[in-house]
């Protein structure tokens, strides 16, 4: 690290420091962090706290050699059943199947659960799109059930912004989008709709049965 520069690890709903192996938020403190927003003083209380510490959004691990390890943004987990769920370590397990070529992981609404993981693939070229029944086969045994993707959208390319940074957000409403427009099977194999209504109709996404 910098010198003059402290960093901490901390429960996001309490606040509290966690501990060493835990994900929580990477708060920073010293000479180098910025005072605050120009001319936006809520912004600015919204980030920085009492003490001085800005709350960087970002989700990491203090490791045991003292490293931090990001693993995430706050904004981007996704809660399932009360489980937290880092898109991060879903994402880098899915870049390890061949025919994949690059993998983005949201969370999408669900009764059930109140989310549910939704992973955006594009595949290396030549490759046959996968769907959610292959991708869960090849994440049995390798990844907790309830981080399994259930739902599968193989796209060519990501929404992106003006450099090149893929907006979750996008995707996210996306995906929503996708459930409001029905067409997708729960455990019970009933199609699913939402209550709210959507401006026009879209694909259907991969989904499946979960065992």
């Amino acid at each position: 690290m910098l010198t003059h520069v402290e960093i901490k690890i901390v429960d996001p709903g309490s606040g509290d420091i966690v501990e060493r192996g835990q994900p929580g938020e990477l708060c920073i403190r010293g000479y180098s962090v910025m005072l605050g927003y120009w001319r936006d003083e809520q912004q600015t209380q919204q980030v920085i706290d009492a003490q001085g510490w800005m709350h960087s959004g970002d989700l990491a691990v203090m490791r045991d050699d003292g490293y931090c390890t990001i693993v995430g943004r706050r904004k981007d987990v996704i809660i399932r059943g009360g489980a937290n769920i880092y898109p991060r370590e879903i994402e880098e397990f899915l870049y390890a199947h061949p025919d994949v070529e690059e993998a983005q992981v949201v969370g999408v609404p669900d009764e059930k659960y109140g989310e549910e993981v939704c992973a955006w693939i594009r595949m290396k070229p030549g490759r046959p799109p996968l769907d959610a029944d292959a991708v869960r086969a090849f994440a049995a045994g390798k990844l907790a059930h309830y981080k399994i993707p259930r739902y599968v959208r193989v796209v060519d390319e990501f929404p992106v912004t003006v450099t090149g940074k893929v907006r979750k957000v996008e995707m996210r409403e996306q995906s929503a989008r996708l459930l409001q427009a029905g067409a997708l099977k729960d455990e019970a194999g009933q199609e699913r709709f939402c209550d709210r209504p959507v401006s026009q109709r879209l694909p259907p996404i991969e989904g499946g049965s979960r065992g």
